[in-house]
């Protein structure tokens, strides 16, 4: 109970953080952290006791753990890297034609 108490308050961070900080850096750095608030508490769900991993033994009747939350997490994890990377290059392209990194700067510069 604790745990998802933890994780829970790791998404709002993360998600109060996209919606109060203005500089853009730091809105992906929120991102970040409530997507790994959201990985947190799917594994946090998908872990089970007593549960033996999916290899060939000789023994009968074994309650197996399911491999596709672990592949369903892993895939997450490479497309959060992947758009953390893409997010950071259109923000260095961004800082190119603008002064800062702040959002309603930005919106002012670029407002016809």
């Amino acid at each position: 109970m604790l745990l998802e108490a933890f994780v829970f308050a790791t998404i709002f961070i993360g998600f109060f953080g996209v919606i109060l900080k203005k500089n853009l850096i730091m809105k992906i750095i929120s991102m970040d952290v409530m997507s790994t608030g959201v990985i947190a508490y799917y594994v946090l769900l998908a872990a089970r006791t007593g549960f033996v991993t999916p290899i060939v033994t000789e023994a009968n009747d074994v309650a197996y753990a399911d491999p596709v939350p672990q592949a369903v997490i892993l895939t997450a994890i490479v497309i959060g890297f992947s758009i953390t990377a893409l997010m950071l290059v259109s923000a260095m392209k961004l800082a190119k034609d603008n002064p800062t990194l702040e959002t309603n700067v930005i919106e002012e510069n670029n407002t016809p």
